[in-house]
């Protein structure tokens, strides 16, 4: 967000400010809440400090102010969302988190000619030719391929078993860790389909259990992951379980209970931890909302 809007400010004063409207839509209600919520304490975090800089566009003063909508990780819904967002007047959009939604959306934002910031990483998002659409992090096929290269490579697994969601997130991320396995010389012993309203995965991993796999790799989110975790411990399988970025959040963690010890998650980007402002943000976001950075 703060990337989008610096090359427009410049100091500006005497004159009543101008309403610079951004949008931001997540899933705010639902089993996906947390990471929206999360996205959008930043959100607001970035324009708070924007604001406080007395920004100008044009040699104008303006202040801007952030729409948060709910697409309740929705496709239809985050359409309708977009679609509201830009008759209300937005000249910046954050959002969408799940590649789902923000890649129907991104045509609506393109058309209206206002550019778009999202954490998607499928990469269809980004290869659709719009001008519009810009993602701050890595793609499933980097991610996915990562974490094949690390079960085959460093850890010297063969046998690999993936669970796919088949929302646009899953499916890529699955698709890519399947590829990185095959081309190490691994086997993917067995991959099954979910959606991404499942909880109980018993039957799938009764099947998966059979084929013997030395991990288990989930391309889906962590409100299904920590109980898939569990799900796996009951039912005696001891081999870990991998998973793409929404899987490395503490809500996975807690889903989990002592089964998430032992899984591999990766991660977007950098360690927050790494990152020459890291620390201090992280201060900043725990002093003002009383909690630790959800994911990103």
């Amino acid at each position: 967000l703060g990337c989008m809007l610096a090359a427009l400010m410049a100091p500006a004063h005497g004159q009543p400010p101008q309403i610079v409207r951004i949008g931001f839509a997540s899933p705010l209600t639902g089993p996906q809440a947390h990471y929206g919520q999360d996205n959008l304490n930043g959100a607001r975090m970035a324009i708070d400090e924007l604001n406080a800089r007395s920004p100008g566009i044009g040699g104008r003063p303006v202040r801007f102010e952030l729409m948060a909508e709910d697409d309740q990780a929705d496709p239809r819904t985050g359409t309708i969302v977009a679609q509201r967002l830009v008759d209300a007047g937005i000249r910046g959009m954050v959002g969408h988190f799940n590649s789902g939604v923000s890649i129907p959306a991104s045509k609506i934002y393109a058309d209206a000619g206002i550019p778009q910031i999202s954490v998607s990483t499928a990469v269809r998002y980004t290869r659709q030719g719009y001008k519009t659409a810009f993602r701050v992090m890595a793609d499933d096929d980097q991610q996915g391929a990562a974490l094949g290269r690390y079960a085959t490579g460093p850890l010297k697994l063969k046998r690999l078993a993936v669970i796919d969601d088949r929302t646009a997130y899953g499916q890529g991320l699955a698709d890519a860790f399947a590829a990185a396995v095959k081309a190490a010389g691994g086997q993917v012993v067995r991959r099954e389909y979910t959606t991404d309203k499942e909880f109980d995965f018993r039957a799938i991993l009764v099947s998966i259990r059979s084929a013997a796999p030395e991990a288990v790799f989930f391309a889906g989110y962590d409100a299904q992951a920590g109980p898939l975790a569990r799900q796996m411990r009951e039912l005696g399988i001891r081999a870990p379980l991998f998973g793409g970025e929404t899987m490395n959040t503490a809500k996975f963690i807690e889903l989990a209970g002592p089964a998430a010890e032992g899984h591999v998650a990766s991660t977007p980007g950098a360690a927050l931890s790494r990152r020459p402002l890291g620390k201090a943000f992280a201060e900043q976001y725990r002093k003002r909302f009383k909690q630790e950075i959800g994911l990103y």
